[in-house]
């Protein structure tokens, strides 16, 4: 008979993506580890679950307790739980994944079991995601699951992120582009009011298109029952002023 785990570690593992407004980026929260397992790769944000807490709480926690910023519960949203055998080789440790949407992309300092920690652009290149850092550039899985983990092996290239963490990304990814056209909630990242350009900005990286390629107008029409015009207007960068929008 197969033996039974009874105290697995659990995890809470956190996608926080935010928006660079002035490289006009799609961003996401990687921490370089100070301590084993995986010393000296980059992870995702994560914490153990406590004894006293519901997953939702901790990884909302987690956002306080890593960069100091308090969300509502309406900022994050349960993604996945990854709990294959080989995602880690020694104490079995299961991930509840979240994905975490900010509104502010504010400054990071490396906290404990860290030694660096920065906000790393996602982009998009012939159906491929990338995460573009000057200590690396990773190519995101284009595969299921089961073909990621069985070419998982004992990690020693640097251009890799800690754990299933490049699998766990791409699964957010998808998920935000499945939801695109009835609940973008990516577009949180923006803030409570939002220029279109930067909103097709946003689907445009998920996409894997050209900004250009979205019509400003048929995007307003074809997205008008997502988020409507609050009739204020902007008047940062060069041009006309531009209309704000909001999530309905």
């Amino acid at each position: 008979m197969p033996e039974i785990i009874s105290r697995p570690i659990v995890t809470v593992t956190n996608v926080i993506w935010s928006y660079d407004f002035t490289t006009e980026e799609v961003v996401v929260l990687l921490a370089k580890k100070a301590d084993d397992p995986f010393k000296g790769y980059w992870s995702l944000p994560e914490t153990f679950l406590r004894s006293t807490e519901d997953a939702d709480s901790a990884a909302l926690r987690l956002i306080s307790d890593k960069i100091g910023v308090q969300l509502d519960s309406f900022h994050t949203e349960q993604l996945a739980t990854f709990s294959s055998v080989v995602r880690t080789k020694l104490d079995r440790q299961l991930a509840l994944a979240y994905m975490s949407f900010l509104p502010k992309m504010p400054e990071l300092t490396p906290g404990d079991g860290a030694v660096n920690v920065a906000w790393v652009p996602v982009k998009a290149l012939q159906n491929n995601f990338y995460l573009v850092h000057p200590e690396f550039s990773i190519k995101l899985p284009n595969t299921t699951p089961n073909d990621f983990y069985q070419n998982l092996t004992v990690k020693s290239n640097q251009s890799q992120l800690a754990f299933d963490h490049e699998l766990i990304i791409q699964t957010a990814i998808t998920r935000v582009r499945n939801k695109l056209d009835y609940a973008p909630s990516i577009l949180r990242i923006l803030g409570n009011h939002f220029t279109l350009k930067n909103a097709r900005k946003i689907y445009a990286n998920f996409l894997g298109i050209s900004e250009s390629a979205i019509d400003n107008s048929n995007f307003r029409k074809t997205h008008d029952h997502l988020f409507f015009e609050t009739g204020a207007v902007t008047t940062v960068g060069k041009g006309r002023p531009a209309k704000l929008y909001q999530l309905k």
